[in-house]
């Protein structure tokens, strides 16, 4: 099982902060890293790409080698690294997998009945939960149910405290001293998903842009991101089927200058044929999104303020 390789995060220079702590294995849930001197006012977050997984939690799954692939969003964190290396940027990684316990859902978007349990409040339970995809994954499509048995509230208790908790409020912290820098500030959460299918007569997009409908970015920023794929040769959707999840709702205030958007790559676009390793599109891929960062960074700065290229200190002034 490949894991998440630390050395290529302390390649990025500045400074390395780790936090939360993977249950059963007792190592950092998630790294920021950030330049010494802030150049541009975007935080890149990758919450998808953690691989660092316990032995327990591997030994409980009933294909793991197959379902933890699945569930990954696979080496977006060697993406996001690469981007953040050319433009920057702050950057928030993920270690603790999917599998363990899902980021980008809130942290009460639980499927009971995986535990066993009566869910405490009355009302329906929320959608991606039924569908098999809440705070814990439990079932994927054409392989069922994940797990060989249930699991513990205790247990999921534990990964709330360890992971999801301390990973948002960091990354709250992170925006906001990015915000107060610079005035406004972008979040770009970063994900990858399976190749979409083709419609007839229509190619398949390979970027979907999502800003929960307009309610989480400016449309400058959005309409700024449509032109540059479209320049790059590259057909983009938007919000659809990938409108943000609980990143975006719960971090993005664009009323503040807080803005968020979530990006999903086709992982054919930068990994191999068997979507596993990088592939020979992945520096393109890189190049194309390093582009797209620094040109918003510098319309962001101008939302705040800023002039693009200004450095934290200058900017302070």
């Amino acid at each position: 099982m490949d894991q998440n390789r630390p050395e290529l995060y302390d390649s990025l220079g500045g400074t390395r902060r780790d936090g939360g702590a993977i249950p059963g294995l007792g190592e950092a849930a998630f790294s920021i890293l950030s330049p010494a001197v802030s150049r541009l006012p975007v935080v890149i977050a990758a919450p998808h790409g953690g691989r660092r997984y316990p032995p327990e939690l591997l030994a409980r799954m009933r294909y793991p080698d197959v379902s933890a692939l699945r569930l990954e969003d696979r080496l977006v964190d060697h993406l996001a690294l690469a981007v953040a290396r050319e433009t920057g940027a702050a950057l928030m990684l993920a270690h603790a997998p999917r599998a363990m316990l899902d980021l980008n859902r809130a942290d009460d978007d639980v499927d009971w009945d995986m535990l066993g349990l009566a869910a405490p409040g009355p009302g329906p339970a929320n959608g991606r939960a039924r569908s098999g995809l809440g705070l814990v994954p439990r079932r994927l499509p054409g392989m069922g149910e994940i797990w060989r048995g249930r699991l513990s509230w205790a247990e999921v208790e534990a990964r709330i405290e360890g992971i999801h908790r301390p990973y948002h409020t960091a990354l709250a912290n992170l925006v906001a001293q990015e915000r107060e820098r610079w005035g406004a500030v972008l979040l770009i959460d970063l994900h990858s998903m399976p190749p979409l299918p083709r419609i007839i007569g229509q190619e398949a997009a390979s970027i979907v842009v999502g800003d929960r409908f307009g309610a989480s970015c400016h449309g400058e920023l959005v309409a700024r991101t449509f032109s540059h794929f479209a320049g790059g040769g590259v057909l983009a959707a938007h919000n659809r089927p990938y409108a943000g999840g609980f990143a975006l709702d719960h971090h993005a205030a664009p009323r503040r200058g807080v803005h968020a958007m979530q990006l999903e790559v086709d992982r054919a676009a930068y990994l191999d044929s068997q979507l596993v390793e990088t592939g020979k599109g992945f520096g393109a891929m890189a190049a194309l999104l390093s582009s797209l960062v620094l040109a918003l960074g510098a319309q962001v700065a101008a939302m705040g303020g800023r002039r693009a290229g200004e450095t934290w200190a200058e900017a302070a002034e």
